[in-house]
């Protein structure tokens, strides 16, 4: 089970270290995908499902129709079409809020700023290999709604749940393809015959999915290099030891290779976690899986004070962090590295995951320190605005010709000098 070191008398050095994947274990055989999907298109598409998914497509299957996700409305139940709407609006209200717009500013014959513009296509991956995950497809497509892109297409395994393709028409995606894996990454970023190509790529993935996008970038735009779940939890003297415990398990049951720490300045309260964190594993449907993950990737520190337990969160800089304190405002100045933060006792990760607006597509591994989590942003684009009278042309003139023929580019000094004309 989880063990419990004191800090600084114990070492942390392998707690603070970052938890990546191995990506480069799988590159040859991503990047021997990605060519040939880009040599063959679809026929090399069609057999890597038939081999990975077991699921034999063509062009006529490979997208989902307008029936197939009517059916799937007669397949749920309206109180699962309920929280989905429910969840959808506070997600797609939340992100038209932070939609940027642009900025043009004026000052004595000159105009500088940006204007800002949704990409036109965005591919939106969805994993459902293992699990269905209509989350993902509220978390990913509202936000690119909100920044108003035109075409949002998705990519999704073995879709089987009828909930992941009301999400999808909920959230107003146009498209929906039944494939996965890296095939997938390289059809929405070269496009097939059937596949369209993208402008991004966003959404979480495995291991081959997320090395796929990085071999890809710069071939398309993408949100972030996503690993496995983390969460980290400071929490005070009157923390509930059941709640941070419950929180703990919500992200070790995902993946054997998930983190959940605990960071506490209560000696008490890290055994209460301990004890509680064996008796609420055991009641698990998915409790190897969390068992091995808090062994082998779980810590529960003990610090001197809350700060020293900040400066401890900061280091690791943890997809999640719940601040489980009764003052958690006098902790967030002192927050600089988290991809989503939770305050308060009451304020679950579980909020973040399905309901309360932010996307729960989060940098993970210790990117938090200079990724941030997917957002309207990500689907936009600024374009730098520049304009200048013959006033200010005139005044800058002779900087810009002295770098430009230090640089030895005369036609750019040339291009300044054929402005000034009679104004100098």
């Amino acid at each position: 089970m989880i063990k419990i070191y004191f800090y600084p008398d114990d070492s942390i050095e392998h707690v603070l270290k970052k938890s990546n994947q191995d990506f480069y274990s799988v590159q040859t055989a991503v990047r021997e995908i990605i060519e040939d999907i880009k040599k063959r298109g679809d026929i090399a598409l069609f057999e890597y499902t038939r081999k990975f998914d077991g699921v034999e497509i063509n062009a006529e299957n490979i997208k989902v129709s307008a029936q197939e996700i009517e059916d799937a409305y007669k397949q749920i139940s309206p109180k699962q079409l309920n929280a989905v709407k429910n969840a959808a609006k506070n997600i797609y209200e939340y992100h038209l809020r932070h939609g940027l717009k642009d900025q043009i500013e004026s000052e004595e014959g000159k105009r500088t700023g940006f204007l800002v513009r949704p990409l036109e296509c965005a591919g939106i991956y969805v994993p459902g290999g293992t699990a269905p995950y209509p989350s993902s497809v509220l978390m990913c497509a509202l936000p690119a709604k909100a920044a108003g892109v035109k075409r949002i297409v998705m990519c999704s395994p073995k879709i089987q749940n009828p909930l992941t393709l009301v999400a999808a028409n909920e959230c107003g995606v146009h498209e929906i393809y039944r494939v996965g894996g890296a095939q997938a990454v390289a059809a929405m970023s070269y496009g097939t015959t059937c596949v369209p190509k993208v402008d991004i790529i966003a959404g979480p993935g495995n291991i081959y999915v997320t090395m796929a996008k990085k071999e890809v970038f710069g071939d398309v735009k993408i949100d972030m290099l996503a690993g496995p779940s983390e969460i980290l939890v400071i929490a005070d003297k009157d923390a509930s030891p059941a709640l941070v415990a419950a929180d703990m398990l919500s992200q070790a049951e995902h993946d054997k290779l998930s983190r959940s720490i605990l960071v506490t300045d209560n000696k008490e309260l890290a055994f209460a976690v301990k004890e509680e964190l064996v008796k609420q594993t055991s009641l698990l449907g998915r409790k190897d899986i969390a068992e091995y993950s808090l062994k082998n990737n779980g810590a529960i520190i003990v610090t001197k004070s809350l700060r020293q337990a900040v400066e401890i969160s900061d280091m690791i800089a943890p997809e999640h962090l719940e601040i489980a304190t009764k003052n958690p405002d006098e902790l967030l100045p002192f927050i600089n590295n988290a991809g989503a933060v939770f305050a308060g006792y009451y304020t679950s990760e579980p909020l973040g995951d399905y309901y309360a607006g932010p996307s729960h597509v989060l940098p993970t591994g210790g990117t938090a320190k200079y990724f941030e989590a997917l957002n309207t942003a990500t689907f936009l684009k600024r374009i730098s605005y520049i304009e200048y009278d013959k006033e200010n042309i005139a005044f800058a003139a002779d900087d810009i010709i002295t770098l430009a023929e230090t640089e030895g580019f005369a036609a750019h000094a040339n291009a300044i000098r054929k402005r000034l004309g009679d104004v100098k």
